[in-house]
């Protein structure tokens, strides 16, 4: 449960999350009109600040907005809302703003809604996770971080209902990332993600996974998936911002591998904790 005493920043003012109120105007609130980013921290230091702030750029572009703060007010928000040196995740929403009726067309001059939030990660379990596949019913921009979520929403339900942490969508045959996070598959050794383009999020933890295996000699290939490698791999991975890289145990109710996190997991698992290492030591 948040903390509804919680600083939080709203439109240039930092006040308790239980005072922060938006018009019902918004157009986030009417149209889902809008983007959002979550950027863990790590020893009071936001984790690849530069790639989460560049997806933030791309997202808001690809709806036709602007950066309404630079880098170092960015930094300095985020600062002063990081408390503490345990794991975090800052959460930062942008919406198009309030006009003064209910629109489909942009409104003209005004100001956007700016959100951030800063809170506790909850433990990862490292034991591995069970999901479910699903087929994906979502738009067709999914490398927009858009707050239009309700198809995710709905199909990461179903997988909370059927005892499950992840579903993983899929589209003309080819595997494609779960509701909340990128994905990853062990086939015949060589470890497969899809390409990124219009149907993925391009994850920041996905580009850190792939930049660490191939710093290590890790075979890897970025590519469509076929679902039936997916549901016939030796190892499945989950990645996000804040499950880092969680191992997946069953798939549909089918054992993955020998049903407990695979050899290269638990190598890859240990070299990203040790970027987050490095982190901490401000190296």
């Amino acid at each position: 449960m948040v903390n509804q005493d919680l600083i939080v920043y709203l439109n240039g003012e930092y006040l308790p999350l239980n005072q922060a109120k938006v018009s019902v105007l918004d157009r986030g609130f009417l149209f889902g009109d809008g983007v959002y980013e979550v950027i863990p921290v790590y020893g009071g230091k936001p984790f690849r600040l530069a790639e989460h702030l560049e997806r933030l750029s791309n997202s808001l572009a690809g709806i036709r907005m602007e950066q309404p703060l630079s880098t170092e007010a960015w930094g300095e928000m985020f600062s002063r809302l990081i408390q503490g040196v345990e794991d975090q995740q800052i959460y930062l929403q942008i919406t198009r703003g309030a006009g003064t009726k209910r629109d489909h067309a942009f409104p003209k001059g005004v100001a956007p809604t700016v959100f951030t939030m800063c809170t506790a990660i909850a433990p990862i379990p490292a034991s591995g996770v069970k999901a479910i596949t699903v087929p994906d019913i979502r738009w067709q921009w999914c490398h927009i971080k858009a707050i239009t979520l309700l198809a995710n929403v709905l199909q990461k339900q179903q997988a909370v209902e059927e005892g499950c942490v992840e579903a993983i969508m899929h589209r003309d045959g080819f595997a494609l990332e779960g509701a909340t996070s990128n994905l990853f598959v062990l086939v015949n050794g060589i470890l497969l993600t899809p390409p990124k383009d219009n149907d993925i999020l391009p994850g920041i933890t996905r580009d850190l996974v792939v930049e660490i295996a191939q710093a290590n000699g890790i075979v890897l290939e970025q590519r469509k998936v076929l679902l039936e490698e997916l549901r016939s791999a030796e190892e499945v991975w989950l990645t996000s911002s804040t499950r880092e890289v969680l191992p997946v145990i069953e798939l549909d109710g089918q054992q993955i591998g020998k049903g407990q996190p695979g050899p290269l997991w638990i190598r890859m698992n240990a070299l990203y904790q040790e970027r987050k290492e490095l982190l901490r030591k401000g190296l």
